[in-house]
């Protein structure tokens, strides 16, 4: 039995409530506010990476993504190509793979009639875009359109027919790349929403996701991320107590949340509970950072 009223922010069980969840979402949603972070979040990560705050070129693509019971059929169509049921996801990335512009309409939707609102879309909000590439699906009218209408030049980058197999093409590969980080999220592995606008806004939200991850990693000093690589090697213990050795391995990998139990194995401690509690007197000294539940890390620098 509830406390309170469910919509009440005050009440102790509202973070579980998912009609308050879904408010939160619509309202933010509604606002823009995801677009709004990862275009801030992507002028961050375009200045650490030598380039201008604002892309000047960008690659746009579509996936076909097939759409679960929930979705209506008013709002999906069939993709002969891909032979796939479902909803098509029209994206623009920059020269880094950061998004720029989506837009999600029927899969029975043309690459070149998508390509329209969405080249619309990306210069009302990026007005400084003036090439665009693509792939062959985009050719023809398309062309002349963007160049006549919107001012921009797009690009297609086609593949070589003398060519067999797979084959990274020239800047294509960008907004493929794009596409394989989206697809790491679950929600946006099939389509799940009734609205397309809604699936836009989740789109949006891993973005953010992602970027914030990418910022807070390359802020720490940490190494890029390599999802098949194996992890970096633990350094050489030299300090003769406890605390010390915990010190050491906290300091070499700065970016990474260490759990008790995994320190307790490499430290070959077997009581693991008296170490935890080892571990929350050290945050609470000051020596360590407690980062959330049972996750320690380095203190940082001006604290």
């Amino acid at each position: 039995m509830r406390c309170c009223s469910p919509h009440d922010s005050r009440c102790p069980h509202f973070g579980g409530n998912p009609q308050a969840v879904y408010a939160f979402f619509l309202r933010w949603s509604g606002r823009g506010l995801p677009e709004r972070l990862a275009g801030r979040l992507r002028g961050r990560l375009r200045i650490r990476a030598g380039r201008g705050e604002l892309p000047t070129a960008g690659c746009i693509d579509s996936q076909t993504v097939k759409a679960a019971e929930t979705v209506g059929a008013a709002v999906c169509g069939y993709d002969g190509g891909k032979k796939t049921k479902g909803q098509k996801r029209h994206i623009a990335v920059d020269t880094l793979g950061l998004l720029l512009c989506v837009m999600v309409t029927a899969a029975s939707v043309q690459d070149r009639d998508g390509a329209h609102p969405l080249l619309a879309r990306l210069r009302e909000r990026c007005s400084t875009i003036a090439l665009v590439w693509a792939d062959g699906g985009y050719a023809g009218r398309l062309v002349c359109w963007a160049r006549d209408v919107l001012g921009l030049a797009v690009a297609i980058v086609k593949r070589s027919d003398d060519v067999r197999g797979f084959v990274v093409l020239p800047r294509r590969w960008v907004v493929e790349r794009t596409f394989a980080w989206l697809s790491r999220y679950r929600r946006l592995v099939r389509v799940y929403e009734r609205r397309p606008d809604h699936h836009e806004a989740l789109i949006w939200w891993a973005t953010v996701h992602q970027m914030a991850r990418r910022l807070a990693r390359e802020l720490s000093g940490g190494p890029p991320h390599g999802r098949w690589s194996d992890p970096p090697p633990l350094p050489a213990l030299s300090s003769p107590d406890r605390r010390g050795k915990v010190l050491e391995l906290l300091a070499a990998q700065p970016w990474r949340a260490w759990r008790g139990a995994e320190l307790a194995a490499i430290l070959g401690i077997e009581n693991v509970n008296s170490f935890r509690v080892q571990l929350s007197q050290w945050s609470h000294q000051g020596h360590i950072n407690k980062i959330g539940p049972a996750l320690y890390g380095p203190v940082p620098a001006n604290a």
